[in-house]
């Protein structure tokens, strides 16, 4: 019979958790990409590496925002989805970062920064209820989904691998909206949503750069 865990046990993992995956030692469980390698000029590397620190910043956002909406929440129900969740977040986070390597560039110093903030967020959101929980989730990926699009605009014609990525994510973030929704997550009034977007541009400010 598997051993209920304790609060001070969920503690104790969400931190190893938190370490291992700011240190890059988390492993995939999908195969990011099939698209070969296309030669990129600088220029080119340089704008998806900086796309892609975005991105991958992102991930480590939504980590922390499930585990935080996981460890609080106090139904088992909506705590697995949350954890589901973020398995499956765990693949666009270490895909990201594969890219960023593969371009020769690296994720971003505030990533530590970012995920104690959304684990908070994430922890506080949990308290209030499942609605609100859910919810949360569900105006997170809508806001992601539309994020990745913006980007694959952004990004340079050529570079087929990171198109390739972000296409995946985006529809993975589109499906845990419509489960999130679909579970009984409240529709978050557009105020709510307009601070989660400035929320989103400081990040995706500073990271682009930093």
């Amino acid at each position: 019979m598997k051993k209920e865990l304790n609060y001070t046990d969920k503690i104790i993992c969400e931190i190893d958790r938190a370490i291992r995956m700011n240190l890059g030692l988390l492993k995939p469980k999908k195969v990011a990409v099939k698209a070969s390698y296309n030669d990129l000029t600088s220029e080119e590397k340089k704008i998806s590496a900086r796309l892609m620190r975005i991105n991958h910043t992102g991930e480590i956002c939504a980590q922390g925002l499930y585990q935080g909406q996981a460890l609080s929440s106090q139904s088992r129900e909506i705590s697995g989805i949350m954890k589901k969740a973020a398995e499956e977040e765990t693949d666009h986070l270490i895909w990201c970062e594969a890219r960023l390597d593969e371009l020769g560039s690296r994720v971003s110093y505030l990533n530590p920064l970012f995920y104690l903030g959304s684990f908070l967020i994430g922890s506080l959101a949990g308290v209030f209820g499942d609605k609100v929980n859910l919810g949360l989730v569900a105006a997170t990926e809508d806001g992601v989904a539309k994020h990745l699009q913006g980007h694959l605009d952004k990004l340079p014609d050529t570079d087929q691998r990171s198109k390739e990525i972000l296409s995946r994510m985006k529809e993975d973030e589109k499906r845990h909206a419509d489960r999130a929704l679909a579970a009984g997550g409240h529709q978050y009034p557009t105020f709510i949503r307009g601070l989660m977007t400035l929320a989103s541009k400081i990040m995706t400010k500073t990271t682009y750069w930093f």
